[in-house]
């Protein structure tokens, strides 16, 4: 008798990103045509961008409910939910890419997560990094600290914080209400990834002003969450392939920003007739105190922030000691021969 065929698994994965969306959406539709060629056709992802089956703010409760089997977004979106959350996506003048990825995958930050999202029925994965992002997009010069007073501002996460408390209002919206809010004055400014992405948006058509660097976001991991019951239901090989396709897909992120960033950079300045500014540096050192009071008091207010902010801060403080041997001293070297 002819072997039977093996059995379809069908899923739904759920995004926060517009459908189709450069690198993000992208990265989801390849995670799903990766695992459809591993498995065979044994393991079946039907992916949906944001507002096609859930809204984009609302993955995270569909796949904790077992709407749908899995999620792509970014841990500071559920901030509301556990204000820990917010350590696994970026912390302002925090980790780099590479630190943030060494925390998380080998540094003791995986466990944490894991323990984070457990009561919500959920199993998060490292699944890419924005890499250092711009500083934003705004309609006026940020020429001081008075600057920022009554300035709103896109900005999600530990950002939006310490912008609120230098006076300014943090708005959070999904990516693909920015342009309009922007354009029609809902908002004075925003932030989003780096230039690949902002130059598909337009925002150079309606803020003139494009600054750097992005302090708030210093490299901003992604997240693919599944629902922990059906993971844990998959045999034992499909599981492993969730794993290596995400891991895949962690790794072709950054390279894929870093590659688009080099070309849409000189497009926007050259091209578009972008106005790039850096921040001032009293405006920046007025954000890292900011952050330092805005992380305490998170930690002071929340255990489990305390928890995990301890851990983050001592692996970031180790790291940066490495860091002050090997890529600062190489920059610092470049810096003096483009000089020179």
């Amino acid at each position: 008798a002819a072997p039977a065929a093996p059995e379809t698994i069908e899923w739904k994965m759920v995004t926060t990103w517009p459908p189709n969306f450069p690198v993000l959406g992208e990265g989801c539709l390849m995670v799903a045509n990766w695992l459809r060629r591993m498995s065979g056709g044994r393991l079946d992802i039907t992916v949906y961008g944001a507002g096609e089956l859930v809204p984009a703010l609302e993955v995270f409760e569909a796949v904790s409910s077992g709407a749908v089997e899995m999620g792509n977004g970014v841990a500071y979106y559920w901030a509301g939910k556990m204000p820990a959350a917010q350590f696994f996506a970026s912390v302002p003048f925090g980790m780099n890419a590479q630190q943030m990825s060494a925390w998380v995958l080998n540094g003791g930050g995986m466990p944490l997560w894991q323990d984070l999202y457990k009561p919500f029925n959920l199993l998060p994965m490292l699944c890419g990094n924005t890499g250092v992002q711009m500083g934003g997009w705004f309609n006026r010069t940020i020429d001081s600290i008075d600057s920022v007073s009554g300035l709103k501002m896109r900005m999600p996460g530990l950002g939006g914080k310490v912008l609120t408390q230098a006076g300014g209002t943090a708005v959070l919206s999904p990516g693909g209400e920015i342009y309009t809010n922007l354009e029609r004055g809902v908002i004075d400014a925003t932030e989003w990834i780096g230039p690949y992405h902002d130059h598909k948006m337009g925002f150079y058509k309606v803020a003139p002003y494009y600054y750097y660097p992005g302090w708030h976001e210093p490299g901003t991991a992604f997240e693919m969450v599944c629902n922990l019951e059906k993971f844990n239901s998959l045999p034992t090989d499909l599981q492993e392939m969730v794993h290596t396709a995400v891991h895949r897909l962690n790794s072709w992120t950054l390279a894929e920003f870093d590659q688009k960033n080099t070309i849409y950079l000189q497009k926007l300045v050259k091209e578009e007739g972008t106005q790039l500014k850096r921040f001032p540096a009293e405006v920046l050192q007025r954000f890292k105190e900011i952050t330092t009071q805005v992380l305490a008091d998170i930690s002071a207010k929340d255990a489990t922030s305390r928890k995990v902010y301890t851990a983050y801060k001592n692996f970031h403080e180790a790291v940066n000691g490495w860091s002050d041997v090997t890529e600062r001293v190489y920059f610092e070297a470049l810096a003096q021969r483009k000089m020179a």
